[in-house]
């Protein structure tokens, strides 16, 4: 009879992971997300101290928030605890990434809103929707959100698929030619 046993490899595969960048020169830029780049680009000359910024999940929000955290020196505050970082904050910039995943703490956004502009400073929300859609009751907060200047990055297009797939492929040191990402 046969010894079917199969030897144990030879070769251990080592987890070595990859990087995901999130710098400016990483960020790939098309019409879709023009908009949003352009008012990251401006920062501190926004045209309000608060700004949401929204868009469908993987349109890039969280890279632009990173982009513009790091070149503000912004505190990022989560959404759930929003109060306890309050305290913290100072008069640097605060960055809130998904503020509408889950319930809205209005009382703490409220607060932390006029908590910005008092000091001077600016506040970058990044949400899956606008703000008109998140059922806000507080009417004071409502209106504090009217009154934040909106940016919308759109659904990927072609170009941004490319660019993106591109940078992927990057992120994990693997060259590809530009028509395989074509076919991709």
């Amino acid at each position: 009879m046969p010894d079917n046993r199969i030897d144990p490899p030879r070769q251990l595969p080592l987890d070595l992971g990859h990087g995901t960048g999130y710098s400016r020169d990483e960020l790939v830029v098309s019409g879709t997300n023009s908009q949003a780049v352009a008012l990251v680009d401006r920062w501190p000359d926004w045209p309000s101290p608060v700004v949401v910024l929204a868009g469908p999940a993987g349109s890039g929000k969280t890279h632009l928030a990173s982009i513009w955290r790091a070149r503000a020196g912004a505190v990022k505050v989560d959404a759930g605890r929003i109060g306890d970082c309050m305290a913290s904050l100072g008069a640097r910039p605060a960055l809130i990434d998904d503020v509408d995943a889950g319930p809205v703490d209005e009382e703490g956004l409220f607060h932390l809103i006029n908590a910005v502009r008092a000091a001077g400073s600016t506040l970058l929300l990044t949400a899956r929707r606008f703000p008109s859609a998140w059922g806000v009751r507080l009417p004071d907060l409502a209106s504090r959100l009217k009154a934040a200047a909106m940016v919308e990055i759109h659904e990927p297009d072609d170009l941004l698929l490319a660019g993106v797939i591109t940078k992927l492929f990057a992120d994990r040191q693997v060259e590809v030619e530009p028509h395989v990402v074509q076919y991709l």
